[in-house]
This record gives C-alpha cells, sequence and structure tokens, in this order.
C-alpha cells in the first residue's frame, strides 16, 4: 500500500483531517484533481463497467485500435460519478475510467411524488439532460414503481440510489456512450433547480482555502516525504 502524497491543496486540507465531508468540496464548487480524495469521503463507492468499445484512427501504417471504457462509480445514496477512457489496453482503460468517474462525482438531489412520508426516494422534478441526439426525462414516480428505464440509465439511476422514477428517452439510444453522459446530465441537473424549500437565507461562509491560508502556506513549506 503507497502513502497518499496530495498534489493539491484539497488533497492537502482533506489528508490532515481539515475538510471533514464531500459536501464542503461540492459547496464551494472546488474542483477535485485526485481520486483518492473521493476514496477518503466514500469508501463505498461501487463501481461498474458499462461497455468496452474499440477505437480506430487511420494512420499511415494502417489502423492504430485502442479501447474505451465506459465506467459508472456510486455509493446507491446520493452520489454518481461517469468516467470514459481510451487506452491501447483494456485493463488500463478501464483504470483510467474509474478514475475519471470518481473525478466527476456528484450529488444527487432526491424527492417525493406526493406526501412526504419516509426518506426522498425518486427525483424531485422532471428532469432533462441531453448528448448528441439523445434526449432522456426523467419522470417523478410513486413509491414501489422501480427504475422504469432501459439498461444504461437504469444503471446510473441504481448507483444514484434513486429507487422510483419514470424515465422517457429519444434520439439514438442505441449509442450507448451518449445515453449514458444524457442520464449522468440530467441527474446532476437535480440540484440545479432552486424549489421553494431551498429559499432559506444564505449564510456566506468562507472557502476552506480561505479559511485554512496559514496552514496551507505553512505545510507547503514543510520537507515532503521522499517515496
Amino acid at each position: 500500500e503507497k502513502v497518499w502524497v496530495p498534489m493539491t491543496k484539497l488533497g492537502r486540507l482533506v489528508r490532515d483531517g481539515k475538510i471533514t465531508s464531500i459536501e464542503e468540496v461540492f459547496l464551494f464548487s472546488i474542483p477535485v484533481k485526485e481520486s483518492e480524495i473521493i476514496d477518503r469521503f466514500l469508501p463505498t463507492l461501487k463501481d461498474e463497467v458499462l461497455k468496452i468499445m474499440p477505437v480506430q484512427k487511420q494512420t499511415r501504417a494502417g489502423q492504430r485500435t485502442r479501447f474505451k471504457a465506459f465506467v459508472v462509480v456510486g455509493d446507491g445514496d446520493g452520489h454518481v460519478g461517469l468516467g470514459v477512457k481510451s487506452a491501447k489496453e483494456v485493463a488500463t482503460a478501464i483504470r483510467g475510467g474509474i478514475i475519471a468517474a470518481k473525478l466527476s462525482v456528484i450529488p444527487v438531489r432526491r424527492g417525493y411524488w406526493g406526501n412526504r412520508i419516509g426518506k426522498p426516494h425518486t427525483v424531485p422534478g422532471k428532469l432533462t439532460g441531453k448528448c448528441g441526439s439523445v434526449r432522456l426525462r426523467l419522470v417523478p414516480a410513486p413509491r414501489g414503481t422501480g427504475i422504469v428505464a432501459a439498461r444504461v440509465p437504469k444503471k446510473l439511476l441504481q448507483m444514484a440510489g434513486v429507487e422510483d422514477v419514470f424515465t422517457s428517452s429519444t434520439g439514438h439510444t442505441r449509442t450507448l456512450g451518449n445515453f449514458a453522459k444524457a442520464t449522468f446530465e440530467a441527474i446532476s441537473a437535480s440540484y440545479g433547480f432552486l424549489t421553494p424549500d431551498l429559499w432559506k437565507e444564505t449564510k456566506f461562509a468562507k472557502s476552506p482555502f480561505q479559511k485554512y491560508t496559514d496552514y496551507l502556506a505553512e505545510s507547503s513549506k514543510a520537507p515532503r516525504p521522499t517515496q
């Protein structure tokens, strides 16, 4: 097991326990550049390969074939990520895809279909995502419906922790990459809509980088551990 040496300011704050939850990272829209940060916050993350497809580039000597992997990660409880990676070998593509998916993890807002009884189980409203010609619409469904969707969006919605939802799609959904990306865009739109229960006055707090400026300045001077 290699010791993780963070490369970014966010990584240093996470390693040293200054940032304790991924929600803080989302709140200040801090870009995550290291997958170990996500591993630290979401240890229960599962990954699944949606598809591996060969892609070719025409060169003077013929074709150069590489493998493209589509990977989805999620904890089944409000966090999901989608990653795409091409590489010469399948294993390398999958590994890269998992890292890319972890870096793109987003929070998923869930809501109710009718009465607010129990935990949120469906999407908070009608959501749409589009990629290429593929459009995907998520519609709230009553409890017990399950996920009424094709194979690809179903996998993403399960990983996101949505229990009941109707879906409607148009376009060339055979293009799995675009179908997955459209679904991911629709899911990520869940927090983009400001509903009345979020109308409370915003209490502005300092970003972690501002809060721990002195600490970061100190730790950057400290000698780095050698590999």
